[in-house]
């Protein structure tokens, strides 16, 4: 059995991973910069190392994981792979095209799984022959360490799919939360507006970056407060998912955070770019 990643980034890497480790499948990683795929080798390399010096893998264990991934920039080597996981940027376009490809070069059993967070799968299934075996497979960050997957029903996703897909998650070792077709699903729906919020009280000047996250943090038991958490996610991203909230629910209660937008503009997208709701460069 063999498992294709779309994406060679920090998602596709660690979904890569945990197909290939935990599971023991082997792993094509499609991307189409040569570079992007090099960062990922880079990175693999570097994780079976970190899994040594931990005791949890040995040095034949290491040359097998690395044996079992091969690396593409042509989307068509995924003609012979048994299950598809999509994980690209957040764009309905750049999906759209890709799975239009797939629908095409894939077997016609074959599930095509998309990492997206907010994008409608039914939207996505309608754009192919299959859509039927169109799921949604929503992984945390970072995949390797984050135990829950988010599965995305369409609405004409099948119950053999969304069996395969359970089963192929517990078999990565993951954790299972399912979700219909509605926009931001579980996670989403109400972390991000959470998020937007926190930029509000900020924007309003009610209180600093710092008193934000403190207050939350420790008032409400989480391991980090809402623009930290932002800054990790990338302010970008967030901003992606409040559009589709509000464009989708035509609801102002999802209108996105002046201050948010702003700083997407500046181009403070958190930890990612150095500067978010926290200032990196110095640290």
């Amino acid at each position: 059995k063999t498992v294709g990643v779309i994406g060679g980034g920090q998602m596709g890497t660690g979904i890569a991973i945990v197909a290939n480790n935990v599971t023991k499948k082997n792993v094509k990683i499609i991307d189409t910069s040569e570079d992007s795929l090099a960062r990922s080798q880079k990175f693999l390399e570097k994780w079976a190392d970190k899994e040594m010096a931990k005791g949890r893998m040995t040095i034949d264990d290491k040359y097998s994981f690395l044996d079992r991934f091969t690396c593409s920039v042509n989307l068509v080597d995924l003609s012979e792979v048994d299950f598809v996981v999509e994980a690209v940027n957040e764009e309905f376009q750049l999906k759209e095209k890709i799975f239009r490809a797939l629908d095409q070069i894939t077997r016609p059993d074959v599930v095509l799984a998309s990492n997206t967070s907010s994008i409608s799968i039914t939207k996505l299934a309608a754009v192919t022959q299959r859509p039927g075996q169109v799921i949604g497979m929503h992984f945390m960050n970072p995949v390797p360490v984050m135990k829950l997957i988010e599965v995305i029903q369409g609405l004409q996703t099948t119950a053999e799919t969304l069996d395969l897909t359970l089963e192929l998650s517990k078999a990565m070792g993951k954790t299972t939360a399912t979700s219909q077709d509605i926009p931001g699903f579980i996670i989403n729906r109400i972390l991000i507006p959470y998020i937007n919020e926190a930029a509000y009280v900020l924007y309003e000047g009610i209180a600093s970056v710092e008193d934000i996250d403190t207050a939350m943090q420790l008032g409400t038991n989480v391991p980090m407060g809402p623009l930290t958490l932002a800054d990790f996610i990338g302010l970008d991203t967030c901003l992606n998912i409040m559009d589709v909230l509000h464009s989708e629910f035509k609801d102002s209660k999802y209108r996105p955070c002046p201050l948010l937008v702003n700083y997407v503009r500046a181009g403070y997208f958190g930890r990612k770019s150095g500067r978010g709701f926290y200032d990196y460069s110095k640290k």
